[in-house]
């Protein structure tokens, strides 16, 4: 069966806290939820959710080797480095980062920043699973926690490269 035909006539709709979320280790604090992706939507080209970082928390920098990234700030503020370019992040804010280009995202505000993600082909939400610990809907965070120590590992094994433990 194609691509097409796997997908064609098929929706999902997932309303907030119907899918599994994640608390995320320091730098990030914040949890990552992520939404669609292909257990759920039967559909291997992509995967999307949102991932909130804690104020004065950062997503480290990294790239992905296979995947495109496509980001949009959809809550909160601060600044996104993008091999080694800074840019604001606003509500709004997209970003399109290809095929092993660096990028960092730091959260500079009083708030929550919530970014929008989707990835093709999918995985990064195999890597929330992998470094985070289960949360359920409107629990209160968890004190700060290391990440795996065998994160880098899990990154390289997931796509990521350009990280450092």
């Amino acid at each position: 069966m194609s691509v097409s035909e796997s997908v064609r006539g098929r929706a999902v709709v997932v309303q907030p806290g119907e899918g599994p979320s994640y608390w995320q280790p320091v730098p990030a604090n914040g949890h990552a939820d992520p939404a669609l992706y292909p257990a759920r939507t039967g559909f291997d080209g992509l995967s999307m959710g949102f991932q909130s970082v804690a104020p004065g928390g950062r997503i480290r920098e990294h790239s992905h080797g296979e995947q495109v990234e496509l980001q949009i700030c959809f809550r909160g503020g601060g600044r996104v480095m993008v091999d080694g370019a800074e840019h604001r992040l606003v509500p709004g804010t997209a970003c399109f980062l290809g095929y092993d280009v660096k990028h960092e995202i730091i959260n500079e505000g009083p708030d929550d920043l919530v970014m929008l993600w989707i990835v093709s082909p999918p995985g990064l939400e195999n890597f929330f699973e992998a470094i985070g610990r289960p949360r359920e809907a409107g629990a209160p965070a968890p004190a700060p926690f290391e990440r795996p120590l065998d994160v880098v590992d899990i990154e390289r094994r997931l796509g990521m490269n350009d990280t450092v433990r």
